[in-house]
């Protein structure tokens, strides 16, 4: 009887601490409702984004860069963080530039570009040698240079922007692809100014095809080509791909084989990204990449055109600070004069 009554007991406290277990859970449960709205709360999409945007600051065209901040700024809300790239040299300048004029109040960091990581692997061409510059190569090091962001925009300095950088930001990248470009066949309304002025928008324009180690990729030379002056870049999918790499093989291989020139489309940083990333990029609104407004100072796209466009960029010989260059009063609305007097723009009455 007594191991009975004491095998009761022990059930008799089990079933009161189940009991109790059971009312503890409910007084302290959180309810669905409110588990929801924590999860909401804490999703990427609820939170504002920093967004991380590269530019160099280059020497003899610093002005540029500040006009293209000064634009981006002006035109956002959102929080950006401005990645400005430079020589040594270079950047004692555009930080003074900054810190003395109203882009005091931007947040930027200023990153030193090494050189030295380029020997080697640039072929020299003298036919346009402001493209063998060592920041025109920047763009393939971007994850080394920003680190802790998952999407970085790059902009080449020869731009302003008339939207909101939120916009841009937002592009989407398809699964695998490392980065979105805008393609050179996009817009029909470019393509006349395209025509008119003989401009290159196929592979056949960057790549020479009479040498076997370009038709050996198997790319047509009518493939449309892209620019990559305004890059959405993924950087776990460019660290992943190894995309950094692939571009330095492809630039010892030109200055092993000659595989492309500036002579033919235009640029040298252009041609080793179609190589890398043909048939594996995403693309950007039109719109946000309006371009060829510096490839002739007698070719101009309409005023209403210009007004709808969200980023529009001087690729070309002829840029807004220099003089012959069209469509300057759009660029000079967003340019801040040096306060050392050092940058001057040239205009025919200077």
């Amino acid at each position: 009887m007594a191991l009975l009554k004491k095998i009761n007991q022990i059930l008799l406290f089990l079933l009161v601490l189940t009991v109790c277990a059971i009312l503890y859970n409910k007084v302290h449960q959180v309810p669905s409702a409110l588990k929801n709205e924590t999860v909401d709360l804490e999703s990427p999409e609820e939170i504002e984004e920093e967004i991380p945007v590269v530019i160099c600051a280059a020497a003899g065209r610093m002005g540029a860069t500040v006009a293209a901040i000064s634009s981006i700024y002006s035109n956002t809300e959102a929080d950006v963080l401005f990645y400005i790239v430079g020589l040594k040299t270079t950047i004692p300048h555009i930080r003074k530039w900054i810190e003395n004029s109203k882009l005091k109040e931007i947040k930027f960091k200023v990153v030193e570009f090494n050189p030295m990581v380029l020997k080697g692997k640039i072929r020299q061409d003298a036919s346009r040698p402001e493209l063998l510059q060592p920041l025109n190569f920047v763009r393939f090091y971007l994850p080394l240079l920003i680190q802790k962001h998952e999407k970085v925009i790059y902009l080449d300095d020869d731009i302003i922007v008339q939207g909101d950088i939120q916009e841009l930001y937002d592009t989407k990248l398809a699964p695998g692809h490392a980065a979105a470009f805008s393609d050179d066949c996009d817009l029909p309304s470019t393509h006349e100014m395209v025509r008119s002025v003989g401009m290159q928008n196929t592979y056949m324009g960057f790549l020479d095809y009479r040498k076997q180690a370009i038709r050996d990729l198997g790319i047509s030379p009518s493939t449309c080509s892209f620019n990559p002056g305004v890059i959405v870049a993924n950087m776990t999918e460019w660290k992943h791909q190894r995309i950094t790499k692939q571009l330095e093989k492809w630039m010892q291989r030109n200055v092993e084989e000659n595989l492309y020139s500036s002579t033919l489309g235009g640029g040298v940083a252009t041609s080793p990204m179609l190589i890398v990333f043909h048939g594996k990029y995403s693309t950007i609104n039109p719109m946000w990449h309006i371009r060829h407004l510096g490839w002739s100072p007698d070719t101009r796209y309409s005023e209403h055109f210009l007004q709808e466009a969200k980023l529009l960029h001087w690729n070309g010989r002829y840029k807004p600070w220099d003089y012959p260059s069209v469509h300057t009063d759009l660029w000079e609305n967003w340019f801040i004069p040096d306060p050392s007097g050092r940058f001057k723009l040239t205009r025919p009455d200077s």
